[in-house]
């Protein structure tokens, strides 16, 4: 198994979070997304300790919220001392609605509204993560209105290709994200930034990426980023007191991917950033790091009904389930590959190669091309694996479906996260 929250019990059945899928398909209806919550538990634990370990007491992971996104996780980052960034006002509202501290926010995005600047001030953010001179002006402009000192990070593009999938890769010099390093926009900003009265720059903010399996990417942009922290410093007199490094760290969706040690990676970053430091003269900041997908990915699995299977002699064969593209459009826009189990027949021979359909009018609506599961028939329940990230986050309602419920499972209890959709949701902003 890809990860060790699952099983197969007596019956043959595939477990999860120590429960049997087929009793929770039974239980809370198909499609559904289950979220182990003593795994986010246990990665959140894992974060803390290394960066703690590797940089310092003041240095701490940020939950990038935009991967999973319900008032619960924002009390669950409450409950493990975790910060979190958000990247737009709902996120915010969800946040604010869940309890949490917004002093403890990071508010990113590449195209902040000046609704999103006076809303994210409303609610006393921590930080915003400046992306371009506009926004910054916009922020300066705002923060003098309410006689205020807004603290930001600058968002720099390190020039950074981590080789991941292209439409995630986020830390190339032409990316839409920050101000480019090597073109000498990130020092111009610099010193516009030091030069308003109603801003306090309190460091550099990169992301280069997700799903990125290497170790080396990391560290690279991390010594960019303090080559350049040391150069402002020359000719600024300005020694930034935080450098975020952002997420990307890569989960196992197949077992053809590797194993990542988060926390070995974390310590090896660490070495690195005291050593790169030292070299440059310049004291050791606040290290930040926004793990998402590594924290809730294998948190999370989804369960659906096989409606029948469609076999097409001489070409291909399709198993055909009652969920699809709206809870799931990463394979249609990714190819993202996914693990597929038949959960109620999970010892018998995978002899059956398919392709799972989903239910939309869609011929895209996919999940998982040339998988091998036992032929299955209506009725089977079909298991979808490591779907805690940016599966419910990027769910619509394509075809006027309805979304699934999110059913937390707890060490001692299960419990409705984020209830099932109704018809009548579907239509309660309608005129």
């Amino acid at each position: 198994m890809i990860c060790n929250n699952l099983g197969i019990n007596a019956v043959g059945h595939l477990t999860f979070a120590g429960r049997d899928t087929v009793e929770l398909a039974k239980t809370y209806g198909t499609p559904a997304y289950f979220v182990d919550e003593e795994k986010i538990r246990e990665k959140c634990r894992i974060y803390k300790a290394a960066m703690k370990e590797s940089f310092g007491g003041a240095s701490h992971p940020l939950f990038a919220s935009k991967s999973l996104c319900f008032k619960r996780l924002y009390e669950i980052m409450k409950e493990e001392g975790m910060g979190v960034d958000i990247v737009s006002s709902g996120e915010l509202y969800t946040a604010v609605a869940a309890g949490f501290p917004l002093e403890e926010a990071y508010f990113h995005g590449n195209n902040k509204t000046d609704e999103d600047i006076r809303f994210a001030m409303d609610h006393h953010m921590g930080h915003f993560v400046c992306d371009n001179m506009e926004e910054l002006e916009a922020i300066d402009a705002e923060a003098g209105k309410r006689g205020i000192v807004q603290k930001i990070l600058l968002r720099l593009a390190p020039g950074i290709d981590p080789h991941t999938q292209q439409k995630i890769n986020t830390g190339r010099v032409d990316s839409k994200f920050g101000v480019g390093i090597e073109t000498g926009q990130a020092e111009a900003a610099v010193g516009v930034v030091l030069q308003k009265k109603n801003i306090a720059l309190c460091g550099y903010h990169c992301h280069i990426g997700s799903q990125i399996f290497e170790y080396e990417p990391f560290c690279d942009a991390a010594v960019i980023m303090l080559k350049f922290a040391a150069q402002m410093k020359e000719k600024y007199g300005y020694e930034a007191a935080e450098i975020n490094l952002g997420g990307g760290m890569g989960v196992r969706y197949i077992e053809g991917h590797p194993e990542i040690d988060y926390a070995e990676n974390i310590r090896g970053i660490g070495a690195l950033v005291a050593k790169t430091c030292a070299e440059l003269g310049i004291r050791m900041p606040t290290i930040l790091m926004e793990p998402g997908r590594s924290i809730v990915a294998d948190a999370g699995l989804t369960l659906y009904t096989v409606g029948g299977t469609k076999v097409i002699p001489g070409f291909k064969n399709y198993a055909s389930i009652d969920g699809g593209m709206p809870d799931n459009p990463r394979y249609t826009l990714y190819e993202s590959p996914y693990t597929v189990i038949l959960a109620n027949r999970a010892t018998e021979e995978a002899d059956f190669n398919c392709t799972i359909a989903g239910r939309c009018c869609e011929s895209g609506d996919l999940i998982q091309e040339n998988v091998n599961i036992p032929k299955p028939v209506r009725g089977d329940i079909l298991a979808v694996l490591t779907t805690g990230a940016y599966n419910y986050s990027m769910a619509s309602n394509y075809n006027r479906i309805p979304r699934p419920p999110v059913i937390m499972l707890a060490k001692d209890r299960e419990y409705v996260g984020v209830r099932r959709e109704s018809f009548a949701d579907l239509i309660l902003n309608d005129m």
